[in-house]
């Protein structure tokens, strides 16, 4: 497939782009909260009413795709259907809703000297964020990184390419409406590899890079940027139902975060259960697990306590297995020695994306809060929860396990930074 600036080189290209996005980055900072959203509410309009030539433009990519020999759960990522459209939509009228953290002054303190000082939340500056596959993106990270007062550089992936320009234009039409920089917004108009290894080695131009896929896209991007990045490489969830879980509840839960979807790196990979309730809650679990075709992996001792309740077909745990990020309808299950014994499998397995226990005891589910090192931590909740739109960020521009900076989700406010700000009234330092 041929694609506009293919023959351009890639680098040149990409300089260009920063250059262009550094120079927006001044008059997205400084724009009022107003013209932001004015802009996000003309593009969710733009969208709802471009529908039909946006599923036309989208449907080039399906149809590519399918001839390149993608399956289907490839292809349902990357359809735009009026359910997706219709999420874009209602992403960017709540984004639009949303405070804006940019010019926020934290509480100022009056120091012995008599200078005042305190915090303001600011931009980043220029995002670069390189994903794949989902088209939806272009509309998320737009929206936020210009809410947050960011310029941004958008790399989709190839397979999404005509989409991702057909809404690169809405967006700079809805730029330019709103009186801001066509260059605020800026999607990569190569396919070429090349221009993601360009990007990410441009700190004179970018701030951040936030890369959006596959574990060996994170990697690579991880490996070879000068520019710092906000990640994650597995999403490695756990729920571990302690002995005083309601076991309503925590089949209901257990069910939902590994069976509601299978592919986002929020769902559920290793299910851990406290010994006393095992033989009891195990086999109900189970079955509901059976009936939906997923793939138990199993220790020994779950193994006991499923085959004396009849189950067939359970595969035995490897040390490879409490490792592993499925994204598929396969689940680690390993019975434990209470509440201890499982934040210590956690430590040493977790990816440090999101943690659950199912508990009625208040201690125990104290500890685990305070006590477990990962980004999102949950108490009687389905790790599928640990998602932006559901913290109440608005669209998420992705999951962070980094310490510094933003963790968990990423938001308005993790685009944003902190400076000192003092006032005065003519102190001087003695």
């Amino acid at each position: 497939m041929t694609m506009p600036h293919d023959h351009a080189d890639p680098v040149e290209l990409m300089l260009a782009l920063g250059a262009a996005a550094r120079t927006a980055a001044v008059a997205t900072a400084r724009a009022s909260t107003a013209e932001k959203n004015a802009f996000l509410l003309d593009l969710a309009r733009r969208i709802g009413d471009a529908r039909e030539a946006l599923r036309s433009a989208n449907h080039r990519d399906l149809e590519a795709a399918r001839r390149a020999g993608h399956d289907e759960a490839f292809v349902d990522r990357l359809a735009l259907g009026d359910k997706a459209i219709d999420g874009m939509v209602a992403g960017l009228v709540q984004i639009a809703g949303l405070a804006d953290p940019v010019g926020e002054l934290g509480p100022l303190r009056r120091q012995p000297s008599g200078i005042q000082v305190g915090q303001m939340r600011v931009p980043l500056g220029v995002i670069g964020i390189i994903y794949e596959s989902r088209p939806n993106v272009t509309i998320d990270a737009a929206a936020l990184c210009l809410k947050s007062g960011n310029a941004c550089i958008l790399r989709g992936g190839s397979e999404a390419f005509h989409s991702n320009q057909f809404l690169a234009g809405l967006i700079q039409e809805a730029l330019a409406a709103a009186g801001l920089p066509r260059e605020a917004v800026q999607v990569v108009p190569t396919a070429d590899r090349a221009a993601v290894g360009a990007l990410i080695r441009m700190p004179q131009f970018v701030d951040v890079i936030v890369p959006r896929g596959g574990k060996s896209l994170t990697e690579r991007i991880s490996n070879e940027a000068t520019v710092p990045v906000i990640r994650h490489l597995d999403g490695i969830c756990h729920t571990f139902v302690d002995a005083a879980a309601d076991l309503e509840m925590a089949v209901s839960v257990c069910d939902n975060a590994k069976t509601q979807r299978y592919a986002p790196c929020n769902a559920m990979e290793t299910l851990l259960v406290d010994a006393p309730i095992a033989a009891v809650f195990l086999p109900r679990i189970a079955r509901i697990y059976q009936d939906k075709g997923v793939e138990m992996r199993v220790c020994a001792t779950t193994r006991a306590h499923l085959e004396a309740a009849g189950f067939a077909g359970l595969v035995d745990a490897t040390e490879e297995d409490w490792r592993t990020e499925y994204l598929a309808p396969i689940i680690s299950i390993r019975t434990i020695d209470g509440l201890d014994a499982a934040m210590d499998h956690i430590r040493r397995y977790s990816s440090q994306h999101t943690e659950a226990i199912i508990t009625q005891d208040h201690g125990r589910a104290m500890r685990f809060l305070r006590e477990v090192d990962s980004s999102s931590v949950m108490i009687n909740a389905s790790t599928r929860f640990a998602d932006g739109f559901e913290y109440g960020l608005g669209a998420e521009i992705g999951i962070s396990t980094n310490k510094l900076h933003a963790r968990g989700p990423v938001g308005l406010e993790g685009l944003t930074s902190m400076k000192w700000v003092v006032l005065g009234q003519g102190e001087i330092r003695r």
